[in-house]
């Protein structure tokens, strides 16, 4: 997934905010599912909640604004609850790697009790 870097992504040093880099993970994980035919929204109305429980990030270079920026994600781990993706924010104009993250997400009921992953999301995350 492609974004541009707004003025508003950025702070008083004019690169981009770190905890921004949160969203634009959000993102990439969001359309990667999308794109193999899971809906979040649609999982979440059939009491589906993926709470993150892990997350580990290191941040390799600035972006700054109007940087054009690519989200990667690819899957680490699949468990019975859980899953693992790693995922990196690259700029596209060099390719310098700006961002590279991993994080765990695990699957629960709308109460935060812990539960099986749907098989549809187990069969897209091990495409």
């Amino acid at each position: 997934m492609e974004l541009r870097i707004y003025y508003e992504d950025t702070d008083a040093g004019g690169v981009v905010y770190h905890a921004n880099y949160l969203r634009y993970f959000e993102r990439g994980r969001t359309e990667y599912l999308r794109s193999r035919g899971v809906s979040v929204s649609e999982l979440a109305a059939q009491g589906y909640i993926f709470p993150v429980i892990r997350l580990e990030i290191e941040y390799r270079a600035p972006a700054v604004h109007d940087d054009l920026v690519r989200v990667t994600t690819e899957v680490l781990a699949v468990g019975k609850t859980s899953f693992t993706l790693g995922q990196q924010v690259v700029r596209v104009l060099d390719g310098k790697l700006l961002a590279d993250g991993r994080l765990t997400l695990v699957c629960t009921t709308p109460d935060l009790k812990a539960r099986r992953l749907p098989e549809e999301l187990i069969a897209a995350l091990r495409e």
